[in-house]
């Protein structure tokens, strides 16, 4: 093959496919990538392609602290705001790394999620987690302006750690083949859909403060992400066979969301100096800046660091929704991610080891006081399949890479100092892609049958209707015993769980057929096989100690191990109550 005939991928300064359509065998077995989930890439490519995963990480990340940290009364001006951005990668690097290395070993990226947003707010507009009004705030010293957030943090850093121990049962104790029987597409649509339609005032409130800063944001993604992402940019590549050669990069396609962060920075930054935006003005550049100054250098996150984490039934609860609702999402990605790498599909005990992971990290997640969970990256998925990068190696890389910003204060305070009209407008499309991304399930359902329409319609606008009505009277539940009366408060608040429990219950309850429900093609979709571990090894082993597990016959009982072997677990019970 000839150079004029070879493509060159920037990534790994290889050719990887001919300009006349011929492809290498071992590409057609690797499924096309250029690295596979078990391949190692040199470490210096290792460290830029994980810098891809932590860009396109950082895109979604950042958002949730813009929420969150209103609702826990923080002044915008609060230093602590870098601190738990910063906790918030931290832990998500630490969580990647396990999940990648022992948990179900595909190369995703774990991190906080916008589904446990919609049960937090829910928790924190309760009577006694309400922020006092703005006058008696302003008055408050310091130290008692810190109290007042801090002890609404270890409320929910509680609850979420309590939560994710469900997550992690079901995981680890392989109870989710049991559960998938219920969990259908129209359960699926409006659980996960309804994430992005509750937050749609957070949305209007941060865009209203400048739309047409707001308006550029969402413009400039979407002409990035959905009309440029075959325009590829010229950049000078290396190698030794073949030396300097122009290599087209897909810049657009790969980095939409950075880009548009930092165009509209920098036109808020010119409106800042040219004295356009008044002074006190939103989208001034300028209006945060003392987050950086007085954020510290480095600074390591631990377990406990805004305070003891403090339990209640209606914290807990709440938190489940969100629980539930990453659940369902984690799992539809996991065979996807499989396929973008080139590797084989997951068996049932990678899917568990997965799950319980995922529960073990939000558990973890909230012990450290993030205020979120963990969940898988959508975004980082698309990635691998953009990259054609699915080693596994370079998720961990990526892993330390979140780590070491996570210790440097400094740079989680950059993030928090973004003009929340560009942060407007970014919520606008992303809080509508997780609405659109819960609604593809609907492809799997007969969406001419009136019995589907009548449960899609209802569960998506009943919740809507319930949980705006309750968060406008969050005391008119009276039963006599205070604790239930908070916990039915958080559930019917919750719209994720509302709409999940009605979808799940009216699809099992009305008559229709299982091509009209949609179960034929989502079992298909869905289908989880066990497998134990070969002799020769597997994708899906451990990394160490196989050798050990495999002479250990109690290792095939249970649902986590790479030995497990389908139906042993349950046998194991039946016969004892036999």
């Amino acid at each position: 093959m000839s150079k004029i005939d070879c493509q060159y991928d920037l990534v790994s300064s290889e050719c990887v496919n001919d300009v006349r359509g011929e492809q290498k065998p071992e590409e057609a077995r690797k499924g096309n990538v250029t690295y596979g989930i078990d391949d190692t890439p040199p470490w210096y490519l290792c460290i830029f392609m994980a810098l891809q995963h932590y860009l396109t990480m950082i895109g979604a990340i950042v958002a949730i602290p813009f929420i969150l940290c209103p609702a826990l009364c923080m002044e915008e001006t609060d230093p602590d705001r870098s601190n738990i951005i910063s906790t918030m990668i931290f832990v998500t690097g630490l969580i990647t790394w396990l999940q990648a290395t022992f948990g179900c070993r595909l190369p995703i990226v774990q991190g906080g999620t916008i589904s446990f947003l919609v049960p937090t707010l829910a928790i924190l507009n309760l009577p006694a987690w309400k922020c006092p009004e703005e006058e008696i705030l302003v008055a408050m010293s310091t130290e008692e302006r810190r109290q007042v957030w801090t002890s609404r943090m270890c409320e929910l850093s509680g609850a979420i750690a309590v939560a994710a121990l469900f997550q992690l049962f079901l995981g680890y104790f392989g109870v989710i083949g049991s559960l998938l029987r219920f969990v259908t597409p129209l359960t699926i649509a409006p659980t996960v859909a309804l994430v992005g339609l509750t937050l749609f005032d957070h949305a209007a409130e941060a865009a209203s403060q400048q739309w047409g800063i707001a308006a550029g944001t969402f413009i400039l993604l979407t002409i990035f992400s959905q009309c440029m992402t075959n325009v590829n940019i010229p950049t000078l590549s290396y190698n030794r066979d073949s030396g300097c050669t122009v290599a087209w990069f897909p810049l657009f396609k790969l980095f939409p969301v950075l880009l548009t962060i930092i165009i509209m920075w920098a036109v808020c930054g010119i409106l800042t100096v040219t004295g356009v935006f008044p002074p006190e003005h939103p989208a001034r550049t300028d209006l945060k800046v003392n987050i950086i100054e007085d954020a510290p250098w480095f600074r390591i996150p631990y377990p406990g660091q805004w305070g003891a984490p403090t339990v209640s039934v209606a914290g807990v609860l709440g938190m489940l929704a969100g629980v539930l609702a990453c659940t369902v999402e984690s799992i539809s990605y996991y065979p996807t991610t499989a396929r973008m790498c080139g590797a084989p599909p997951p068996p049932l005990h990678a899917i568990n080891r997965g799950l319980g992971t995922e529960g073990l990290g939000t558990a973890l997640a909230g012990l450290w006081g993030s205020g979120n969970g963990t969940n898988t990256f959508g975004e980082n998925v698309g990635a691998i399949g953009v990259t054609k990068v699915g080693s596994r190696r370079v998720v961990q890389f990526a892993a330390g890479l979140m780590v070491l910003q996570g210790v440097v204060g400094k740079l989680g305070a950059v993030f928090i100092i973004i003009p929340q009209p560009v942060v407007g407008g970014l919520f606008c499309v992303m809080f509508g892609m997780i609405s659109a991304f819960g609604l593809s399930a609907l492809q799997y359902v007969d969406l001419n049958s009136s019995r589907n329409l009548y449960i899609i319609g209802f569960s998506l606008f009943f919740p809507l209707v319930l949980t705006r009505w309750m968060a406008a009277h969050s005391g008119v539940i009276h039963t006599g015993l205070e604790a239930l009366d908070a916990v039915l408060q958080v559930l019917l608040s919750t719209s994720i769980l509302v709409g999940g429990a009605v979808g799940c219950l009216l699809d099992n309850v009305i008559p229709g057929t299982d091509e009209e429900r949609g179960l034929a093609a989502w079992a298909k979709e869905m289908s989880l096989e066990a497998a134990g571990a070969s002799d020769d090894g597997d994708t899906y082993d451990f990394p160490i100690g196989m050798s050990l597990i495999r002479r250990w016959k109690w290792t095939y009982y249970l649902p986590f191990m790479p030995t497990y072997e389908k139906g042993k677990f349950t046998a194991l019970f039946i016969k004892k109550k036999l």
